[in-house]
């Protein structure tokens, strides 16, 4: 599964990566010592049968960025998943005739290269919510009978149309925010209502059907409860999330556990978490959350490590990152958290780093009770198991507006692996461990198990 020449071969972005250095190869090399063994090979989407790991199509709606573009790196990408909105006002203009040919295109796109859709369902129609403009964006039907009835007809006929196609749903965006719940304010009982009244519609056209409540802007507890009180997992099988944060392991393995125990207290034990959308820019300012801190794109890489890590550790059913690439001109701006380039469509070191983090972290790894003695208590550690092998994952939970300097640490596993190897998904790099003593210590993940399983 590795070796240079493969990876030079397979990788489209080949060139960009072998003239991009993490920021920690002009100081000290944290790897200085160990022996290279060679690089993870990536594995296409088409190649993996089944995964928990997610990629954003959103705001394609609007018309943000050019999806044929993407295709071929998305396909070398290795992910098995890809939201993407669905964009009410673009496909019914004029009342009640509905033109699904651009989101046909971007389905159907998808597919060929082995990712499976799921939609989130919305936004409003300026054509029933006049005030709005003409993308509707956050404008929900809950507040006008007319409107909702015309929700409800758009929502029988995208279900039906995509019907063998797409099978999860996930209702609304973000309802728990002003600028996603307009012209009201947000309310819990109201979204409850739009679920309830959503769900059976396209249960009804598509049977085995998915349904994913929630969608929220951060992890609002106060909302959830509320949200779970008025009955909201009666009407979903998965409750979704969007958990901004410049560290991800801030506070989240409490706010998961907290997720879960409001569930089980509300007749949801049996609904699954997903992290829905969650991403991290390349560079300070543009548009979207975390656009004020000082970020570059070996930044960005090294977050999408931990955030991506964080959720398998936690067992969270499927995890997202937004978004496939730069949305240039997004509210007069860009937002910089795509794995491409919206200039050019080249991928950047978040996109490599995803790319080897999907070639090992497919259906087939699974979590672990995999016990870790450690000397320092700031790492996060995660034991997993691949093809009956133990993996292990370990970082340093620093603050990633600053670049950490690497350290060292001792690491005593309670399954050592026989022919154990280092690897390091920033450069895809595999490197033979002789002992667990002074292992590299960095502030994103660095993997451990035996050559086998990079084999």
């Amino acid at each position: 599964m590795y070796s240079r020449r493969s990876f030079l071969k397979t990788s489209a972005g080949a060139l960009a990566l072998a003239t991009w250095k993490p920021t920690w190869l002009w100081a000290d090399n944290p790897f200085d010592g160990l022996t290279p063994l060679g690089r993870l090979k990536p594995r296409p989407s088409v190649a993996i049968a089944a995964s928990p790991l997610s990629v954003g199509y959103e705001t394609l709606d609007r018309q943000h960025f050019d999806p044929t573009k993407t295709y071929l790196h998305a396909a070398q990408l290795g992910v098995k998943w890809a939201r993407c909105q669905t964009g009410w006002a673009r496909c019914e203009k004029t009342k009640d005739r509905y033109d699904f040919g651009w989101l046909d295109e971007v389905v159907d796109g998808l597919l060929k290269i082995g990712i499976q859709p799921w939609f989130n369902l919305g936004y409003g129609n300026p054509l029933y919510t006049p005030k709005a403009d003409e993308t509707a964006v956050g404008w929900v039907p809950v507040f006008d009978d007319t409107a909702m009835e015309a929700w409800k007809r758009f929502t029988a006929r995208i279900a039906a149309h995509f019907r063998g196609r797409v099978r999860h749903y996930e209702i609304w965006n973000e309802p728990n925010i002003t600028n996603f719940w307009k012209p009201g304010k947000p309310d819990a009982v109201s979204y409850v209502k739009l679920v309830e009244q959503t769900a059976p519609i396209i249960r009804q056209h598509v049977s085995d059907a998915v349904i994913i409540g929630g969608a929220f802007a951060g992890i609002p507890m106060d909302y959830i409860r509320k949200c779970l009180e008025a009955g909201l997992a009666r009407h979903m099988d998965k409750m979704s999330y969007h958990p901004y944060r410049p560290t991800p392991e801030s506070g989240y393995d409490k706010e998961v556990r907290a997720m879960r125990e409001l569930l089980a207290q509300h007749g949801g034990a049996t609904v699954a978490l997903w992290q829905g959308e969650n991403g991290c820019p390349s560079q300070k300012g543009g548009a979207g959350a975390l656009r004020d801190m000082d970020w570059n794109e070996t930044r960005q890489a090294k977050w999408l490590t931990r955030r991506i890590l964080s959720d398998l550790r936690l067992e969270i059913e499927l995890t997202s990152y937004f978004l496939i690439v730069d949305l240039v001109g997004y509210r007069g701006s860009t937002n910089w958290k795509g794995l491409l380039r919206g200039t050019d469509y080249t991928p950047k070191p978040a996109y490599f780093a995803y790319q080897n983090l999907c070639a090992l972290f497919d259906a087939e790894t699974r979590r672990a009770d995999l016990p870790v003695q450690i000397e320092d208590e700031k790492v996060v550690t995660a034991g997993f198991q691949r093809h009956g092998e133990p993996l292990y994952a370990y970082w340093m939970p620093e603050a990633l507006t600053k670049d950490a300097p690497p350290r060292t640490v001792r690491l005593a596993l309670a399954h050592k692996p026989k022919s154990p190897a280092l690897f390091d998904p920033l450069t895809g790099q595999i490197y033979k461990i002789k002992s667990f003593d002074a292992l590299p210590l960095t502030d994103y993940v660095l993997i451990i198990a035996d050559e086998r399983v990079f084999a």
